[in-house]
């Protein structure tokens, strides 16, 4: 297939999308990166476009050695930090986590190969419908309006032992044994990502004050998401945005950027920078954490822009509990001054939801409590 050619297929369209409605395309980055005028679809409505000479927000570092020396003052200084953040915005960045820099560096080199191959290679990896797991161009399949300037690739992973060697084996499966060191290169990622997850939840567990391992129970057979973020030059980034502003719908996000600002939050009625920090990975509550803290913990509106020089890459792991996990706080969190918030639910109903249904914002909560008391009414 022509680099130069735009494909065109059905897409299916959410409730909350713009009511016109235009042809999807497939996004293929290597035409489009060069292209001066942009297809409708990417052109993003005024009162959302990007904005020039953003502050930047003030994301407090963890220090996870500090966390883990067992000192109390340190334990007590880092949990402070966290609560702060979680209960202002829900952003913060964690520095000193253990894991190994070679293999952080290995993930970027994998996801520049990538997303430098071909279109008709890509897409040998191609998301079916209603699913999350594979190659999206733009999530083209999914919208109709509104499109990211970006491609991605994401896989499920199960720190559950029925499931061992989940990623390797699903890329070879999908793309070939080639692919199998590829496919190892997410695998150990995930499982380092999985370990920094837990002695991040035995943190916000201290911060909430419901003792350091009620949340690192709840999430020892998570069954998460891992996706890689390629975000393309344009040649008029003033007009689209690499991802719309969105609450992630997950429990807990781990962002690990490369050299190339992008991602921003809405703070105080206004956007934020959040610029790559050295050995460090971004931490940001979801919407799935939120209601376990009962809402003292927030999950905030965020996004990322582009530009046109340089493509920005990340790797993004969406911790998630088991699929059948109840989602409830613990009781400590529920009084007369802060009562229930939300409802129970299990999480394998808002993926659902927001796969199929919603496309995430930051009313998702909400509109997915109407949406299950319609379902089962």
């Amino acid at each position: 297939m022509s680099s130069t050619k735009l494909q065109c297929y059905p897409s299916p369209l959410l409730p909350n999308e713009q009511k016109h409605k235009l042809p999807p395309l497939a996004f293929d980055a290597s035409f489009l990166k060069n292209q001066s005028d942009i297809t409708p679809q990417f052109i993003w409505p005024d009162e959302e476009k990007p904005c020039q000479n953003l502050p930047e927000l003030r994301v407090p570092p963890i220090d996870l050695k500090e966390f883990l020396s067992g000192d109390p003052n340190l334990v007590l200084k880092t949990s402070l930090l966290v609560d702060e953040a979680c209960k202002k915005h829900g952003f913060f960045q964690v520095v000193n986590h253990c894991v190994d820099s070679k293999l952080i560096a290995k993930a970027h080199e994998n996801m520049s190969f990538f997303f430098d191959m071909p279109l008709y290679e890509k897409q040998r990896a191609q998301r079916k419908v209603d699913d999350y797991c594979g190659y999206a161009s733009s999530f083209t399949g999914r919208f109709s309006s509104k499109l990211p300037w970006k491609e991605t690739l994401s896989f499920r992973y199960c720190a559950d032992e029925e499931f061992p060697d989940i990623i390797e084996n699903y890329i070879v499966n999908l793309m070939g044994e080639d692919y199998r060191k590829f496919g190892r290169v997410y695998q150990e990622y995930c499982e380092a990502m999985s370990s920094l997850s837990l002695v991040i939840m035995e943190l916000l567990g201290i911060s909430l004050g419901v003792g350091r391992n009620h949340f690192r129970e709840t999430f020892e057979n998570s069954d998460s998401i891992m996706r890689l973020n390629y975000y393309p030059p344009c040649q008029k980034p003033d007009l689209t945005l690499g991802t719309g502003p969105h609450c992630d719908p997950t429990s807990l996000t781990i962002l690990h950027q490369d050299d190339v600002s992008g991602l921003q939050v809405f703070v105080d009625k206004k956007w934020h920078s959040v610029n790559p920090m050295p050995n460090a990975f971004v931490v940001n509550i979801g919407d799935t954490f939120m209601a376990l803290s009962n809402g003292i913990y927030k999950s905030c509106l965020h996004r990322a822009v582009v530009n046109n020089q340089v493509p920005r890459k990340s790797l993004a792991f969406f911790l998630c509990p088991n699929k059948h996990k109840v989602i409830q706080p613990p009781n400590t969190l529920i009084n007369d001054q802060n009562p229930r918030k939300y409802s129970d639910f299990m999480w394998k109903n808002l993926l659902e939801f927001t796969q199929k249904h919603y496309r995430a914002d930051m009313k998702t909560l909400d509109a997915f409590k109407d949406w299950l008391t319609q379902k089962y009414d």
